[in-house]
């Protein structure tokens, strides 16, 4: 009963921040649409609490010596706390694509709720599976079945995150047309170089890890480990690979119109 007021009360306090910021931004920013206004709101949010994973990873990564058999315990902790964020996340996305779709069919033609979700899924098909997946698949994995193994490598997802603010802030100076300052630009290296070092190298490095606390190659760590260890790393992998792809992409078209 009381980790499940927990859970409502951190939905609560998600869903309060948001209310609060909209408020704020539509104060003291008049000319800020709801558009603009929501989707500012929901990165900020998303931000602090990027900012909240990754302060906790390098917390379990630095306090685990050893990477299989030491415990922390912020590294279950926050995953309960996660869940419901990542629940949240996924209706406040639903909030931002519903604001644009009101704000681009503003001439009084509705559209049912039916459609205007399947087109939110169709755009935002990887990132919910993402998310679904976390909440479904990873959590009760972390919780229930890891046998309290392995902290060390949750805390190295956890600092997967770090790269969000500077995402996050990237598509706001977006939405002021800053993307010709020095400040877009260096960001915009950031988000590159934390975005390969945290969610693409952060796989090798736990292999690495892994094979020098036994003692093992790091080429051969992924033939001594359970294949399901490996098939899920792989999972993991994938949709940052393919955002990696995409964010370059952005980059080399950004070069270009330079």
């Amino acid at each position: 009963m009381i980790l499940k007021g927990q859970r409502c009360l951190r939905k609560d306090l998600g869903a309060g921040q948001e209310v609060w910021f909209l408020f704020e931004y539509q104060k003291n920013f008049p000319e800020l649409t709801d558009v603009d206004t929501v989707n500012i709101s929901v990165r900020f949010v998303s931000s602090v609490q990027a900012f909240m994973a990754a302060f906790a990873g390098f917390i379990i990564t630095s306090s685990c010596k050893h990477v299989m058999k030491d415990r922390h315990w912020i590294s279950t902790d926050y995953v309960v706390f996660a869940v419901p964020y990542m629940a949240y996340d996924i209706y406040a996305m639903y909030l931002c694509h519903w604001f644009k779709h009101k704000a681009k069919h503003s001439n009084g033609l509705k559209t049912s709720s039916t459609n205007i979700v399947i087109d939110f899924l169709k755009k935002n098909f990887l990132i919910v599976l993402h998310h679904l997946t976390l909440l479904l698949v990873c959590f009760p994995i972390v919780v229930y079945y890891r046998k309290g193994l392995g902290d060390f490598f949750l805390g190295c997802l956890f600092l997967a995150e770090l790269s969000t603010p500077f995402v996050s802030f990237a598509k706001i100076l977006k939405r002021f047309r800053k993307q010709n300052t020095l400040l877009y630009k260096v960001n915009g290296v950031i988000v590159l170089a934390t975005f390969f070092l945290c969610r693409i190298l952060v796989f090798p490095y736990m292999y690495w890890a892994y094979g020098k606390q036994y003692g093992i190659p790091a080429h051969l760590v992924p033939f001594r480990i359970p294949l399901h260890c490996t098939l899920g790393n792989a999972m993991l992998l994938a949709p940052q690979v393919y955002w990696l792809s995409l964010i370059i992409r952005k980059a080399g078209k950004t070069v270009k119109v330079e």
